[in-house]
């Protein structure tokens, strides 16, 4: 069965850091964009990082505005994992951290996601 098992979410204090991680399995996801949406109450769900493949053992990573130079994102275990480290984090950035797979995240939509985690809880507070 392909899916996407995701970990790491929890609380945090305003500035601090966490490290969400996602585990494909069922096929090699080696070529296929890997990345992270966040959806938070009352809103709509919103892209924040994607790690496309470049060739070989390289990937290019793509970030919203509102994370960029916060957070970084890379992929592991043959491609099949991805990473998405949260530095200086603030009280906006709590919400439902979706692990998502497919094609065109490096646009910034999800409209060629064709594989969903279940969402992992991230809340940042004082």
């Amino acid at each position: 069965q392909v899916q996407l098992a995701e970990s790491g979410g929890g609380f945090v204090e305003t500035g601090g850091s966490l490290r969400l991680s996602c585990t494909a399995s069922g096929r090699s996801f080696r070529e296929t964009d890997m990345g992270w949406f966040r959806q938070s109450p009352g809103k709509e769900r919103v892209f924040v990082a994607g790690a496309k493949w470049s060739g070989g053992r390289k990937y290019n990573a793509f970030y919203a505005d509102f994370v960029k130079g916060r957070f970084n994102i890379y992929r592991s275990n043959g491609g099949n994992s991805v990473h998405l480290q949260m530095n200086s984090l603030e009280s906006e950035d709590s919400a439902v951290y979706y692990c998502a797979a497919g094609k065109d995240l490096d646009t910034g939509s999800d409209a060629g996601i064709t594989l969903w985690g279940q969402g992992t809880q991230v809340t940042v507070d004082s």
